[in-house]
């Protein structure tokens, strides 16, 4: 049972996982940002892998992106940042990227340098379930690592059912069809959405992503799933603030408790 596991386990509601951009604002402030974050209660962070071409991304993490590459980012750098964390906090991480980028590493040596860090879980929108189970499976599993896929409004129950199967950790419940960044205001398909998701009863926990920022969106996040996912908002905050630690606390505190 890796953290991710046992952190469902052990709390079954009101899950924050907070996402940014590795090698952004500054690119030596991923490790701070980390510690930071679980001194101010996150559950999870979501590390996102600095990418040219990132498909799923808003117009906020896109500029985070272009920002941290050309302060130097790059994958080496990101493990060694991450693996000096993992010895200052036991809190669950999991890496967001894309596929190419694997591929461009080299799988099997990215998957060892995940487990090496003490990376737990990887979310890769552009990788192919039939992909994954025929190549990765069972070298992720040897590893240690989780996978999370997303599931959007138009997807099909089988093929949700079929990501219930494979996926180890938590299931990424993308409220909307849109890109990242937008402002969450559930509307009723999106509601009649969340109820099927519930009605599946699946085994892995639902976490909802894509345009919550606020403490009212957290909220209504949490009350139908397992927890949210907040992502640009919080890289908004990064750029604005003036003092990283305190702005990330401020942060949190705005999203917990208004």
């Amino acid at each position: 049972m890796n953290r991710i596991q046992r952190l469902f386990q052990e709390k079954k509601e009101g899950i924050l996982n907070i996402y940014f951009t590795a090698g952004h604002p500054g690119l030596n402030d991923t490790e701070d940002i980390i510690i930071e974050l679980d001194k101010a209660g996150v559950d999870l962070v979501e590390v996102g892998m600095p990418y040219s071409d990132p498909l799923a991304d808003g117009e906020t993490i896109q500029k985070s992106s272009s920002i941290a590459l050309k302060n130097g980012m790059h994958l080496d750098l990101l493990f060694e940042q991450i693996k000096s964390a993992r010895q200052k906090t036991d809190i669950p991480m999991v890496m967001m990227g894309y596929y190419n980028q694997v591929l461009q590493y080299g799988p099997k040596k990215f998957i060892n340098r995940c487990s090496d860090a003490g990376v737990d879980g990887l979310i890769l929108p552009d990788l192919p379930l039939f992909e994954f189970e025929e190549k990765y499976k069972d070298i992720f599993e040897a590893a240690g690592l989780g996978i999370s896929f997303l599931v959007t409004p138009k997807t099909e129950t089988h093929r949700i059912q079929k990501i219930d199967e494979v996926s180890k950790g938590f299931i990424y419940m993308v409220s909307t069809n849109a890109t990242t960044g937008g402002e969450a205001s559930f509307s009723n398909e999106q509601l009649d959405y969340f109820q099927r998701m519930k009605g599946l009863e699946l085994q892995n926990p639902r976490l909802i992503g894509f345009g919550i920022s606020s403490k009212k969106g957290y909220d209504a996040a949490c009350s139908h799933s397992n927890g949210a996912i907040i992502g640009s908002a919080f890289i908004r905050a990064l750029e604005n603030g003036q003092n990283l630690s305190s702005t990330i606390h401020q942060f949190v505190n705005s999203i917990k408790n208004g």
